[in-house]
């Protein structure tokens, strides 16, 4: 940071120490809440996020975790944080996707820090329960209403004066298969939250001659104005003009087929304005999601074209608008279905956002990835041992200008690890047949696209699955005459699978998931 013009050299380095410090909260939080979960969800695939926020709800830092998480809770926080009164000692929880949230699974604590009975930020993190409440194992059915997929969480207090409530985490756990895990991870949040207001109210305290909060509003100031700069700069190299885009989520798992997600992207003198009219309507099915989560999709592309240094901060977007038609799949109204929206929608948004700026930017823009978290939702509420297992699955990156795609891999709005496989099988009823690498399933191009994954996992007890997977129908695009990526499959034993599907399995049958290959990048002819 010292190269920014207007900061003495002496400022730059304590800037970048407060930058250092204020992420290191973040990451510190994400450490305690994977050692202290009990689900292997939250503790192995690390299937959560933690950021700190200003006294008004605007981003303040960041570790590097979810990006669906993270950018869909900068984009609400503001609005949560307006909506009620705060009091020293208390975490707030919510899940509702139209009231701060993105879908059930992932609940959010939040948490106020109080100096001197002055509020001067929020610590928060969001987590993926495997089971919170649906009728259907992992939590992640093929709804048609939000009432169907699990316990609707209004912004509430789960920590009052620094105790528990134990009424409402009771309430909560009446509803889950699992009270004990579900408890444990509810304390993993809450721990999390803890350590993240030591840390942060250390920060706050300072060695500084200046007033504690002031010196350290005076920080955060400082730190989004370089933020803003570096944005500003970033987008300023940015042609002028309008960009369009349309791309197309497979179906809705109700018999909606090829819904539009259209894209025009406005660039003025280095302000960005994106908007959504023209993409499909709401839909009975679970693909909707509501604009935090679309924002989300939107802030992620434009953060990638921004410096490696960029601080994670609400100075970084200030120059990005984004719409999307009230009613729409884009920007849904209660109670329509979320569930996918969140994984699966997010994704399309993505690709459609870099479809627009591929005219744009030819030569930085890559070939769509996989463009799916291929979300796998497995298990039983039959017997006296219930279990829910949740996954996401890897696949091929795009080709892109300079470098061939990763293959196997997760792209974009999620940034989670696979279960180990001597987790999954010590934990559930399932084995593991076939972990591999799909070979040849990149598209072909100069910078070929990347290979997706399969999965092939065997049922060792009668149980019900739930499929939510996307580019099954519409392959990832390849870019300047590169070809597109190989489809997505899926299969339960030897007979295909729609993409987003549900069942009941006896033991000894398989279940097989074949991710897509990301999209090539380049004629290979061009060799």
């Amino acid at each position: 940071m010292n190269d920014r013009p207007d900061l003495p050299r002496a400022d730059a380095i304590e800037l970048a120490i407060f930058a250092s410090r204020i992420t290191a909260v973040c990451e510190e939080m994400g450490a305690r809440l994977a050692q202290a979960a009990f689900s292997p969800n939250i503790r192995d695939r690390l299937d959560y996020s933690c950021a700190v926020f200003d006294a008004s709800g605007r981003l303040c830092a960041q570790a590097a975790h979810i990006p669906v998480h993270l950018g869909s809770m900068a984009y609400a926080m503001a609005d949560i944080v307006a909506g009620r009164e705060w009091h020293e000692g208390e975490m707030i929880a919510l899940n509702d996707p139209y009231l701060g949230g993105t879908h059930l699974p992932d609940v959010t604590l939040i948490a106020p820090l109080f100096v001197d009975r002055t509020l001067v930020a929020f610590v928060a993190n969001r987590a993926h329960h495997a089971d919170i409440g649906s009728d259907s194992p992992g939590s992640m059915p093929l709804s048609s209403d939000l009432s169907e997929e699990g316990l609707v969480i209004a912004p509430i207090a789960l920590v009052v004066d620094g105790r528990v409530d134990e009424q409402v985490l009771g309430e909560w756990l009446e509803r889950l298969r699992n009270p004990a895990i579900a408890r444990g991870d509810f304390s993993a949040q809450i721990a999390a939250n803890r350590v993240g207001l030591t840390r942060l109210e250390a920060l706050v305290a300072g060695d500084s001659d200046t007033p504690a909060v002031a010196a350290f509003e005076q920080r955060l100031g400082q730190y989004n104005d370089y933020a803003r700069a570096l944005a500003a700069h970033a987008l300023s190299e940015l042609p002028d003009g309008r960009f369009e885009y349309t791309d197309y989520l497979d179906d809705d798992g109700q018999g909606n087929r090829q819904l539009a997600i259209a894209c025009r992207i406005d660039i003025r003198s280095g302000q960005v304005a994106v908007d959504f009219a023209g993409s499909s309507d709401q839909v009975d099915g679970n693909v909707n999601c509501p604009l935090s989560v679309t924002a989300a999709g939107v802030l992620y592309v434009f953060r990638c074209l921004m410096p490696e240094q960029m601080p994670a901060c609400a100075g970084a977007f200030e120059d990005i608008r984004v719409s999307a038609p009230e009613g729409s799949l884009l920007n849904a109204e209660h109670p329509h279905a979320v569930a996918a929206g969140n994984v699966e929608t997010s994704q399309r948004v993505v690709d459609a956002v870099l479809g627009a700026l591929a005219q744009a930017l030819p030569t930085r823009i890559p070939a769509a990835s996989h463009g799916s978290m291929n979300n796998v939702a497995l298990g039983s509420h039959a017997d006296a041992s219930p279990w829910d297992y949740y996954e996401t699955m890897g696949g091929g990156l795009g080709g892109g200008p300079e470098r061939a795609g990763a293959s196997a891999v997760q792209a974009h709005m999620t940034n989670t690890l696979n279960t180990p496989v001597e987790v999954l099988e010590r934990h559930f009823p399932l084995r593991m047949r076939r972990y591999a690498i799909r070979r040849g399933s990149g598209g072909a191009g100069r910078h070929p696209g990347g290979d997706g994954l399969i999965r092939e996992i065997e049922f060792l007890a009668d149980a019900r699955y739930t499929l939510l997977t996307e580019r099954r129908d519409n392959p990832p695009w390849g870019l300047d005459h590169g070809a597109n990526g190989c489809l997505g499959e899926n299969r339960l034993d030897d007979v295909p699978l729609d993409a987003k599907c549900q069942g009941d399995v006896a033991a000894g049958q398989r279940l097989t998931v074949a991710s897509a290959g990301g999209g090539g990048y380049g004629c290979p002819a061009d060799d």
